[in-house]
């Protein structure tokens, strides 16, 4: 029970014990005062009638002296009047029956009157002749009593309801402090700090509003001082501190990543920029315009390749600066290229310092698992071959060795995505997810797509979600796998959790989130939970839409995990406003495990960190080896995923 309503309890009992004993009191006063009147009109009818009836008492007129007696019984308020001689015999009596007919039974019953019955001597001179008694009726008593009774009730009823009214709203705006501070005490169980800025006037409310805005502070700066150690840690082993892209070492383990698709199921592009003659230009103008020159380039890659999903931009070393987009296709990775050396031209437009020659580009096409040296070498043959066709110049061109079975052109993809979602011929598997400490506890079952050429070929969803996201087909997929997922049945798997890869821009398709939040209401239940899973890079360019989305299927009982987890950039501090059920680690940094890379283990260890003190599990994909697993068990991770538990196996939906 609140502490409001216990003090507004408290206070409807004293006032009830207050009001009992002033009606109960008032209620003696009054009947004490009416029964003293009672028999006051008694005697003093008793009085004045025994003088007027005593003459002809003495005359024996009998007849006369009962008029007398009639005409004051019949006016006044009497139960009995009794003449008697002074041998006690009746002469006169009137009497009159006790009823009561707007008096409840149960006041009479419980509040008793006493009607005294009060006497006088009849005298004649100096004889005496005999006795009048008079006894008055209770009856307008009773009455009286009663009608006190129900006014105090009323007045006290009232005034009970006002003070009770007043009470609430004083003691609603007394307490209204506590209220803020519960307020804030349940934001910081959410991660969501909260300041009072307007301290109550009331001396101990203000001292526990000050502590609990000092004690949030102070949580709140060890939350940003463990992200920030994070954050520091990643730029220093994985970013350029000058362009702030990532560094050699980022995208080797983004290109290991990339790679790692089953078969030949892998596809993508491989940029190289270089910049025309660096070392002279930072002899003649210094390295200031140098680095100037650097960071506008960083930026232009950065404009060039936002709309591309999955990049990853590294400066691999001076002024060469990689761009590997593994899911895009050749027509996109043209256009990129395009767009950059287009960049090159403005720059050298500008007269700013810079050359006419800004730099050039080259660019592969890959089908098939290639290592990055190869990929290096054939962009850098491209480069080579850009030179010669001019200043600000690109060239892309398919690595010579690659097969030509997966399809190339937009317009193929459009009918063959097309041909998917008619026949909706989207196969569905699952992968396991683990407690780290125990193998056997499942935290939940990520659900994955793959689709079938005509070729017969497989190819699973990051080859041909990134092209159905940029031929508008995404939402459509992704409803599809969700249906599949939702129609499985509880009894046939290990766990009530299942995870859905779906991608942010179906969030932007509002038929496609009406259907989730309808049929995640007639869900029973008993029905396994769905976690929306999102791409951590992809995720951060959509935060407010996700938001949004998170909060609602929160409210349903179900939640959202964040796939790929460092791979972008972005600040730790939007965990805290989105609140994920799990990260999942990306595996270029559990891949360096292998190696016994000493600033990924800091880096994970930190990143536990910062997803620990916000309550939100972590979880490591991609863990193949038993060094792996070992380990990640010693940096405090929650949840492991990969080859190392089991491999992907089909469902039928």
């Amino acid at each position: 029970m609140t502490l409001y309503r216990q003090l507004l309890i408290f206070t409807f009992v004293l006032f009830l014990t207050l009001f009992t004993c002033t009606w109960l009191i008032k209620l003696q006063t009054t009947r004490t005062f009416l029964e003293d009147q009672l028999e006051s009109h008694a005697q003093d009818t008793a009085t004045s009638l025994g003088l007027s009836i005593s003459p002809h008492i003495a005359e024996n007129d009998i007849a006369t002296v009962e008029t007398m007696v009639n005409a004051v019984f019949d006016r006044g308020y009497y139960r009995s009047i009794l003449l008697t001689d002074l041998n006690d015999a009746v002469l006169v009596e009137k009497s009159l029956d006790v009823m009561f007919t707007d008096i409840p039974a149960w006041f009479i019953h419980l509040i008793p009157l006493k009607t005294p019955r009060t006497s006088t001597l009849i005298t004649a001179g100096w004889n005496q002749m005999g006795h009048l008694h008079v006894e008055s009726h209770p009856g307008y008593a009773y009455k009286t009593l009663w009608q006190a009774s129900i006014g105090m009730t009323k007045v006290f009823g009232i005034t009970a309801l006002v003070v009770l009214c007043l009470g609430a709203i004083g003691l609603r705006l007394l307490l209204m402090p506590l209220r803020q501070v519960e307020r804030q005490a349940e934001d910081l169980c959410r991660k969501q700090y909260t300041f009072q800025e307007k301290l109550p006037k009331t001396r101990e409310f203000r001292r526990v509003v000050v502590a609990m805005n000092s004690m949030t502070g102070k949580v709140k700066q060890m939350f940003d001082e463990q992200s920030q150690v994070a954050e520091k840690l990643r730029k220093n082993a994985y970013s350029d501190a000058l362009t702030g892209l990532g560094n050699r070492r980022y995208l080797q383990g983004q290109v290991a990543v990339g790679m790692a698709g089953e078969g030949t199921t892998v596809k993508g592009a491989f940029l190289l920029v270089q910049v025309h003659n660096l070392a002279e230009i930072n002899q003649d103008k210094g390295y200031q315009l140098t680095d100037r020159l650097l960071q506008k380039l960083a930026e232009s890659i950065r404009e060039s390749t936002a709309q591309v999903k999955n990049s990853a931009l590294s400066r691999i070393s001076g002024g060469s600066f990689a761009v590997f987009l593994p899911d895009a296709t050749e027509e996109e990775a043209s256009r990129t290229a395009e767009k950059i050396a287009a960049d090159f031209t403005r720059l050298a437009a500008d007269n700013v310092g810079y050359p006419a020659n800004v730099g050039h580009v080259g660019g592969v096409n890959y089908n098939q698992p290639t290592p990055l040296g190869q990929l290096l070498s054939t962009a850098d043959r491209m480069v080579s071959s850009a030179k010669s066709q001019g200043p600000n110049t690109w060239m892309v061109a398919p690595l010579s060795s690659e097969p030509q079975d997966i399809p190339r052109g937009e317009q193929e993809w459009r009918q063959i995505l097309d041909d998917v979602l008619s026949r909706r011929e989207i196969d569905i598997s699952s992968q396991s997810v683990v407690r780290s400490h125990d193998l056997k506890q499942y935290l939940h079952m990520e659900i994955l797509a793959r689709i079938t050429l005509a070729t017969g070929q497989i190819l699973n969803a990051g080859i041909f979600i990134p092209l159905a996201e940029r031929l508008r087909r995404i939402s459509s997929i992704d409803r599809i796998v969700l249906e599949k997922a939702l129609q499985l049945d509880l009894a046939n798997l290990p766990t009530n959790e299942l995870a859905v890869n779906i991608s942010p821009s179906s969030l932007k398709d509002e038929a496609f989130t009406n259907w989730i939040f309808a049929t995640l209401k007639k869900r029973q239940p008993s029905a396994p939970k769905i976690i929306f899973e999102f791409a951590e890079f992809n995720a951060t360019q959509e935060l407010p839409i996700l938001r949004d989305f998170a909060r609602d299927v929160k409210a349903l009982g179900h939640s959202i995990g964040l796939d790929h987890f460092g791979q972008s950039f972005a600040n730790f501090g939007y965990l805290k406003s989105l609140q994920p059920q799990y990260v999942k680690i990306d595996r270029a940094f559990t891949n360096e495990l292998k190696n016994g890379d000493s600033d990924s283990h800091f880096f994970i260890a930190s990143l536990a960190g910062v997803a620990h003190s916000l309550d939100i599990l972590v979880i490591a994909e991609g863990v193949e080896e038993a060094a792996q697993y070992h380990t990640l068990c010693d940096l405090n991770i929650d949840g492991i995923q990969g080859y190392f538990i089991d491999k992907p196996t089909a469902l039928s939906g």
